[in-house]
Formats: structure tokens, C-alpha cells, sequence
């Protein structure tokens, strides 16, 4: 970054912009979760499947996700104010669309528009995080970040529940239109440019290829917890991901311009960083997943209940981000996810033994110190890891963070279906077996799958802390040595 553009930055009041970025980047990843608790009631207005309903988020999660890698071109072609005013413009025209809707293809027509929209919203908020506050000071921002990153799609299915109780579905959109909009007008009042615009040249053949990737992968993911890992269909989609994806790979490492600058795995802290943020990200899903399936499907509770028994670790977790921001400023990440781990697999061992007795206050206790654990863990490790790349990888390294940590949910999310549903069809045969009543049995060995669903997730977190043991605080690197490691890289990337 040259002499001026640090001086503009310097000057630019940051308050008003992050602030105007985190309500967009909240709205639109708060309307990722919202319809989970839609579909029952769309599919009998419009006389779908829920396979066909499903798509209305596996259609939101593949678009975001294979836009993420693009949009490290985007923010060195276009300035910040241009592409988040664009972004949200899109998310509203997607929005209207959905309210609109009279049939499922345009519903689902307006749900890809919106996640076209929120594609490029999170990372680039990180990455005028990265560019306005310097390492010591980017924990508390980043903390601040996370109230959209997590808090968001924690309250989503309880904010859904509520108003589905007296209102409509197309009420949520029509309610997020005039925020959108006040959004926006905010945008073109505060919002500034505080990127360096370097008219990027766009590899349209690695576009291709990391949709191709991205998209199959993450498809194949999103359909292995239903259709079996073993299925043609998940097999083929993941098998044409990986190849794909490899190819995608040594495109970026041979290319003088790459679409993603994959190199950023060469600094040590954000390779570790990145691998303990996807055991976290699916460590995560446990109680988006799997609480909810327990309190709805084997004991009887309603969605809304549901939905307020994890609103207060919600509220806790929210609460927690800009404190646990200010910790890392000032100790570090690896005491945080240290300690943050610990609680995380003490309360997730509590998970380990339901039973259909379990009491709902107990598991608030639990789920809340999930929450808590979950809080001194994501945006700490995550800062740190960008922390350690020089100030012309921020872009790639934010849009590498968020590529991971949507396959990560994908991966979470169908690994967490798999070893419940096969661990349930295990149980049910020895409980019938064993002389049980069918309907008796089926609610014992949902139970017991979803409790053996919980002890993987206690292994992965056991993962996660093997690994934070390793974890380093380490500067970033000055510009010049930065320019001098990657010409090495090349060096010796040229002579293999």
C-alpha cells in the first residue's frame, strides 16, 4: 500500500463504516437460516417435496459458496463502496423477488439472487477490517464481526418461529426490505473506499473451474446425509469436485495472476489456523443440527421452543464476541482456544447421554456453555491467522478463509445427518431385538444416534485442542520480506 493510501486511511472516520458493513453482513447471514424452519409450511403451499423445498437452502449455500473464491478478484478490481453498495443491491432485489414469490421456482429464483449478494458481503468486510486496523488492534473489531458471522444465523430459526407463529412466510421478506434499504442509504452516506484498486486480471478459466469444484463438492456434501455416502449421485458429485478442485489448485500455483493466491498456506499460522477453524465450523453445527432434531422429532417440542432454548447462548455468544476480541489484542489466540476448547468439550460430553427425560433448563446450561466456549475460540483463531499474511494477501486470505468454513458447514452438516441416521438404524434393530414396542424403540434409538452424533463431535473438538497447543503469536510480515519469500517460492516452484 503506498504513502498516500495509508494517509487516506488513516483519516477516514472507521466507526461508521464498519458498522453500516457488519448490519449487511448481519442481514444477509441471518437470512441464511430463516427458511430451515419455513420449509414444512412451504411445502404445503406449494405442494412440493422436501427434497424440492431443500434446495431453497443447498441452492443458497452452492451459490454463495462458489461465489467466495471470486470475490478476491473483486475487491482488487472494484472499490469498497462499489462493491458492497452493489452486493446489497443485488441481496434487495433478491429479497423483493422472494416476497413476491406466487410459485416455488421464483421463490427459489429470489433465494440465488440473494445469496449472489451475500457472497461477497462477509469477506469483503473482513478483508476493510484487515486494511483499516492493525494487527494489535484488529481482535475487537473482528469481535465485532462475529455478532454477523454467528450471532445471526444463531437467532434466525427462533426470529423465523416467531413470526410464523401469527404471520406468514413472505412477512420476513417484506421486513427485511425496509433494513436493506436503510442499509443502503447508509452506504452512500458513510461508506468510503479504503482499498487500493490494482485492475486485477480476471482468469475466467480458473472461475470456471472453481465453480465446477466448489459447486459439486459442496453439493455432494449437502446430499450425503440423506442419499448415503456410498450413492452414485453423492460419489460422482464428490468425485468431480476433488478432481476439479486439484486442477483449480495447480492452476492458481502456475499462474502469474492467480484467482486465488493459494501461497497463503505457506505461512505456517494461517495453514494451522484455517484446519482448526473447519474442526470448529463443524464442531458448531452440533446444536444447529442436532438439538433441534432431538427437542422437535423425540421429545415433542415445538419449533418455537426449539428455538428459545438456544436463543440465550445466542445472546451470550453475541454478548462474548467484542469481549473475546479485546482478549486477543491482548494475550493472544492460544490460551482463548485453549480454554475455549475445554469448556466446549466439557458441555458437549453433557450431550453425550440424553435420555427422554432430560431436563430443558439443563440442556439451556449446556447449550449456553457451548456458546461460550464457541465465543473465545472463531474469531480469535481466524484474526490470527490473517494476521500473520502481508497486507497484499489480505484479500485472498479472507476469501480462503470463508471458502473453507463453507465447506466446512457442508462437511459438518452431512457427517453429523450420516452418523445419526446410521447410528439410530443400528439401535433400532437391538432394540427390537430385544423385544421393544416400535414406536418405543424408534424414539430410544433416535436418541441414542443423536448422542452418538454428539461423541464424534467431541473427538473433533479434542482435534481442535491437540492442534491449538501449536498455535504462535507472530507478527506480520513487512511488505518487502513478504515480496521476498514468494519470489523464493517461485524460485523453487519453477525449479521442481
Amino acid at each position: 500500500m503506498s504513502k498516500e493510501a495509508a494517509v487516506n486511511i488513516s483519516s477516514i472516520r472507521k466507526g461508521p463504516i464498519v458498522v453500516i458493513m457488519i448490519l449487511g453482513a448481519f442481514l444477509a447471514t441471518l437470512n441464511q437460516t430463516i427458511m430451515s424452519v419455513v420449509l414444512p409450511e412451504l411445502m404445503i403451499d406449494f405442494s412440493i417435496s422436501a427434497s424440492t423445498a431443500q434446495w431453497l437452502t443447498t441452492g443458497y449455500m452452492l451459490v454463495s459458496g462458489v461465489l467466495i473464491p471470486i470475490t478476491a478478484y473483486l475487491m482488487q478490481r472494484f472499490t469498497t463502496r462499489e462493491l458492497f453498495q452493489t452486493s446489497m443491491v443485488i441481496f434487495l432485489a433478491g429479497t423483493v423477488i422472494s416476497a413476491l414469490a406466487t410459485n416455488f421456482p421464483v421463490l427459489l429464483t429470489g433465494r440465488l439472487t440473494q445469496a449472489v449478494g451475500s457472497g461477497i458481503i462477509m469477506p469483503l468486510l473482513m478483508n476493510v477490517i484487515l486494511t483499516l486496523y492493525p494487527p494489535e488492534k484488529r481482535g475487537a473489531a473482528m469481535g465485532m464481526v462475529g455478532l454477523a458471522v454467528i450471532f445471526a444465523p444463531a437467532v434466525g430459526p427462533t426470529l423465523a418461529g416467531y413470526i410464523l407463529e401469527s404471520y406468514s412466510w413472505e412477512t420476513m421478506f417484506y421486513g427485511m426490505i425496509p433494513l436493506v434499504s436503510i442499509i443502503i442509504i447508509g452506504g452512500f452516506i458513510y461508506l468510503k473506499n479504503v482499498s487500493v484498486r490494482s485492475y486485477a486480471k480476471l482468469d475466467l478459466l480458473s472461475v470456471v473451474i472453481s465453480t465446477i469444484g466448489l459447486g459439486t463438492l459442496l453439493y455432494g456434501f449437502s446430499r450425503a446425509g440423506s442419499e448415503g455416502w456410498l450413492s452414485t449421485e453423492v460419489l460422482l458429485s464428490l468425485g468431480v469436485g476433488v478432481l476439479s478442485l486439484g486442477l483449480f489448485t495447480w492452476r492458481q500455483l502456475v499462474s502469474q495472476s492467480p484467482l486465488l493466491e493459494l501461497r497463503a498456506f505457506k505461512y505456517k499460522m494461517f495453514s494451522l489456523t484455517t484446519i482448526i477453524n473447519m474442526a470448529v465450523t463443524i464442531v458448531m453445527y452440533a446444536d444447529m443440527i442436532l438439538l433441534p432434531l432431538y427437542l422437535q422429532n423425540a421429545r415433542g417440542y415445538t419449533a418455537m421452543e426449539s428455538g428459545f432454548l438456544l436463543l440465550p447462548g445466542s445472546l451470550v455468544m453475541g454478548i462474548l464476541m467484542p469481549v473475546t476480541g479485546k482478549l486477543f489484542d491482548r494475550f493472544g489466540a492460544k490460551w482463548l482456544a485453549i480454554t475455549g476448547l475445554l469448556i466446549l468439550i466439557a458441555t458437549t460430553i453433557s450431550f453425550t447421554n440424553l435420555t427422554d427425560s432430560t431436563g430443558y433448563l439443563y440442556m439451556v446450561l449446556m447449550s449456553t456453555g457451548r456458546r461460550i466456549g464457541l465465543a473465545m475460540i472463531l474469531m480469535p483463531i481466524q484474526t490470527a491467522g490473517l494476521n500473520q499474511l502481508p497486507a497484499k494477501l489480505n484479500a485472498h486470505g479472507t476469501a480462503i478463509s470463508n471458502t473453507v468454513k463453507q465447506v466446512a458447514g457442508a462437511v459438518g452438516t452431512s457427517l453429523l445427518v450420516t452418523v445419526m441416521a446410521s447410528s439410530t438404524k443400528t439401535h433400532m434393530q437391538d432394540l427390537m431385538a430385544a423385544g421393544g414396542t416400535q414406536e418405543h424403540s424408534l424414539m430410544e434409538a433416535s436418541i441414542q444416534g443423536i448422542n452418538d452424533a454428539y461423541l464424534v463431535i467431541v473427538g473433533i473438538s479434542i482435534i481442535g485442542l491437540l492442534l491449538s497447543l501449536f498455535i504462535k503469536r507472530v507478527g506480520q510480515p513487512s511488505q518487502e520480506d513478504s515480496d521476498i519469500k514468494l519470489k523464493k517460492l517461485n524460485v523453487e516452484e519453477a525449479r521442481n
